[in-house]
């Protein structure tokens, strides 16, 4: 961090003082992500986990959301220089998940973007997204005015909005009793206006795991009154709160890979980026780790393809990244996946990071095993690395430890058996305990699992 009274060091000049990119990331001990907030439970993350599927859950999302507000008639031609999606037509009260890529085509960040009205959008997320936007709204000629909302992990104040998730196969009926007959019909992804406990709250239309959902917000100082209805309604529907532990874990039931690396750390284009991001943003504290080894950051990029974006991808006209992009779609080499760890391995793994002193396996924490800000294990195949695996967790809804990964494309047949590497080889890092590197032998499936299995009812 940079001495008091002294402008903080930008993202550039920090990776040239650590000599790279990698030594810089890889140094830093930064750990996972701690959702502020709330408590990491409020129960018991087992029952919080089989609420959004059994019956219902509460999720909170009010402290650890980045909102960017982008206000101004030219939101629309701004945005479309810059995200990959297609933005015409999109009405008011709709959203969209834009994504954002960088001049390589590999990907920036991901997050929701909200149509509140004709001249007011809202850009809700991991802060990657608002810090690329809020970058890039400093320079633009249209007009657009950005005002970010920072997370509760920045500081703790009051925010503009509050938000709440309400997820499972009672979220329906939840919805109906607490307003009171003034739940609009909402289509996917389409937004809606309603009261609860007399305050006015919007609502976006979505679903998670197989599951119909509400994405609910309004006024910061409204959120107690909607919170204490919807838990007073939600006794007669089943309804658990969802803490810390649990919603970490919410990634792997959808199929949705967050925060993967943003591809900003080495290319000359970025390079005016790197110098207007300084220490307080996340990208220059966060830390990476996991098994896979190279000496190239841009071995730990992904692109928009093989994350699954390629449907979302207006072909038609350019946005930063636009013709590398359709190389990479022309030359797809991966696929997005769910790893389904196995059992013996797994627990085998647990119990030599708890019991061995000398010798032991990298800790397996539960529910979420991530140790690092961005986490890349190595995928092998016939002792051949065939891709990565990311953002592990463990499941109560079958009783099994998953994670998502990016795999060559002949090896992302479901049921193919791969090779998980477990560790940090050479970590310098507070955060990793000694260890020795170990196997675990993983399953490919379909992303999203939980889709498939909810519909299937197989495991």
């Amino acid at each position: 961090m940079a001495d008091m009274g002294m402008a903080p060091a930008s993202l550039e000049t920090l990776i040239g003082k650590a000599g790279g990119a990698l030594n810089l990331l890889r140094g830093s001990n930064l750990g996972p992500y701690v959702f502020p907030g709330i408590p990491p439970e409020f129960s018991n993350w087992r029952a919080e986990q089989r609420a959004w599927q059994d019956s219902v859950a509460l999720l909170e999302q009010s402290y650890h959301m980045t909102e960017l507000h982008l206000h101004g008639s030219g939101v629309i031609p701004f945005l479309s220089e810059l995200a990959l999606n297609k933005l015409d037509p999109f009405q008011v009260k709709r959203a969209k998940q834009i994504v954002l890529a960088g001049h390589d085509g590999n990907y920036l960040a991901d997050a929701i973007l909200f149509r509140e009205d004709e001249a007011f959008f809202r850009v809700v997320g991991a802060p990657f997204a608002s810090d690329w936007l809020l970058y890039n709204a400093d320079k633009t000629s249209h007009d657009v005015s950005a005002v970010k909302d920072d997370n509760w992990s920045v500081g703790q104040r009051p925010r503009h909005s509050f938000r709440l998730q309400i997820q499972g196969p009672n979220a329906l009926p939840l919805m109906q009793e607490v307003t009171g007959g003034t739940l609009p019909e909402i289509r996917f992804f389409h937004m809606g206006d309603m009261t609860i406990a007399g305050k006015p709250v919007r609502a976006l239309r979505h679903g998670m795991a197989g599951t119909p959902g509400f994405e609910l917000y309004g006024a910061w100082d409204d959120q107690q009154a909607v919170r204490a209805a919807l838990e007073k309604a939600g006794e007669n529907h089943g309804m658990r709160k969802v803490g810390a532990m649990a919603y970490s874990t919410t990634a792997q039931h959808s199929g949705w890979m967050p925060m993967p690396i943003p591809a900003i750390y080495s290319s000359a284009e970025m390079k005016p980026y790197r110098e207007w991001l300084n220490a307080y943003f996340l990208e220059s504290v966060a830390s990476l780790g996991g098994s896979l080894v190279s000496d190239k950051i841009e071995d730990y990029y992904v692109d928009p393809i093989e994350l699954g974006y390629g449907g979302l991808v207006d072909w038609n006209r350019d946005f930063v990244g636009s013709a590398a992009l359709k190389e990479k779609k022309a030359n797809q080499r991966r696929a997005k996946v769910t790893l389904v760890w196995n059992d013996e391995d797994t627990a085998r793994v647990m119990a030599d990071a708890i019991y061995q002193r000398d010798g032991g396996a990298q800790y397996v924490a539960m529910p979420m095993p991530m140790y690092a800000t961005f986490q890349a294990d190595a995928l092998t195949r016939g002792g051949n690395n065939v891709g990565i695996s990311t953002w592990p967790g463990f499941t109560a809804l079958n009783s099994k430890m998953i994670s998502l990964g990016l795999v060559n494309i002949e090896d992302a047949e479901p049921g193919t058996e791969l090779t998980l590497l477990w560790g940090e080889p050479g970590s310098q890092r507070r955060t990793v305990d000694p260890h020795t590197l170990r196997e675990i032998r993983v399953t490919v499936a379909p992303a999203p699992y939980f889709d498939k299995v909810i519909k299937t009812g197989n495991q």
